[in-house]
């Protein structure tokens, strides 16, 4: 079996009928932990797979769509589809 990587996949839809078809996709790969979030442990090739299914059904000007690999090593490696922009990680927190 190849090896399997953990994302996690969110999304923000405001078409209904969309958003009820990108989740149902979604199920197929993962398991939903919230309502417009999941969590699917995919080989390279299934993560493949589900990016060609989303890319059929979002709408970048209107859909956001992210995937979070949790094997990602910086902020960079977020990727985004559609609306949205990744997180500014800032040089110093302070407390």
């Amino acid at each position: 079996m190849p090896p399997r990587k953990l994302y996690v996949i969110t999304y923000d839809v405001p078409d209904n009928k969309r958003r009820n078809k990108i989740g149902n996709a979604l199920l197929g790969f993962g398991e939903r932990v919230q309502r417009s979030v999941f969590e699917c442990l995919l080989s390279d090739t299934q993560f493949a797979t589900l990016r060609q299914q989303l890319d059929k059904l979002v709408k970048p000007q209107e859909d956001s769509v992210r995937y979070y690999n949790l094997g990602a090593q910086t902020i960079a490696d977020v990727e985004i589809q559609g609306l949205g922009k990744t997180t500014e990680v800032p040089l110093l927190y302070l407390a």
